[in-house]
């Protein structure tokens, strides 16, 4: 199975490097190119995408304004590529895959495209599992067995919030209220009473900052809140499917079942 994806970008130039990155990319099938906004919303309903790659300074209409116009049964899913980073927040705040800087590393650009395949296996009764194995069986040896915490000295007392900041803005969440929490490049996004908040931060950074007695690293990409793990699903390839109490449903690397396993055979 493939990811049918349109490439938007005003810059032809643009449009052709990205173009020859996704050729390395078996699964990606580009369906389409538009130079302007008003014709990406023309080729999404033509074609009805799986994904954009997404340019957000465009003459005439701005990507933001591309999502706009896109009925929500409609929209892709969307990774923005852009040469300026002061976008980022809000290009989270309407749930992108990931914010990529041009010039795009090719790196980087696998990974989010691995990100938007496992978004669509998890989201959509999609059978797009083999492409999901096929990207991430380069980097399966590289992830650790379980989170690397044995060289750490576990903090005297583990905050009740974090300080988050956007702009100027400084809010604080309270860490019994974060649900889960994924990794976009290099945010984070927590995930919390139903509202995303962006904080720029690795993953190791955050991780160490939370107990883990409450939250499970399950994924390279990805940390739970284990009281509100209501089931788990076994998948054929040995991976799970988490089912959390808000309805959202996360996977489970191969890397991360063993933890898994242990916090369901202990409750």
């Amino acid at each position: 199975m493939s990811i049918r994806a349109i490439l938007v970008d005003d810059e032809e130039l643009a449009r052709r490097g990205l173009r020859r990155r996704l050729e390395s990319i078996q699964a990606i099938e580009l369906v389409g190119e538009a130079a302007n906004g008003f014709e990406a919303i023309e080729l999404v309903h033509e074609l009805e995408p799986d994904l954009l790659f997404l340019d957000i300074q465009m003459p005439g209409m701005s990507g933001f304004d591309v999502i706009k116009n896109l009925q929500s049964d409609q929209l892709p899913l969307v990774i923005f590529t852009t040469a300026y980073d002061q976008y980022a927040v809000d290009a989270f705040k309407v749930h992108a895959i990931d914010y990529l800087l041009k010039p795009i590393e090719e790196e980087r650009l696998k990974d989010a495209v691995e990100q938007a395949a496992e978004r669509l296996a998890l989201n959509q009764n999609n059978p797009k599992q083999a492409f999901i194995d096929l990207m991430v069986s380069a980097k399966a040896a590289a992830e650790p067995t379980e989170p690397d915490t044995n060289d750490k000295p576990e903090p005297p007392a583990w905050p009740e919030k974090l300080a988050i900041k956007d702009g100027s803005d400084i809010t604080l969440i309270r860490v019994a209220d974060i649900e889960w929490i994924d990794a976009a490049g290099d945010y984070m996004c927590v995930h919390a009473n139903g509202e995303t908040h962006i904080m720029r931060i690795t993953m190791r950074q955050l991780n160490d900052r939370l107990n883990p007695d409450q939250f499970l690293r399950i994924h390279r990409s990805t940390i739970v809140n284990s009281q509100l793990i209501a089931g788990a699903q076994a998948l054929t390839n040995g991976e799970y499917s988490l089912s959390l109490s808000n309805g959202t449903k996360l996977k489970v690397s191969r890397s991360y079942r063993d933890i898994i396993k242990q916090f369901l055979s202990s409750h």
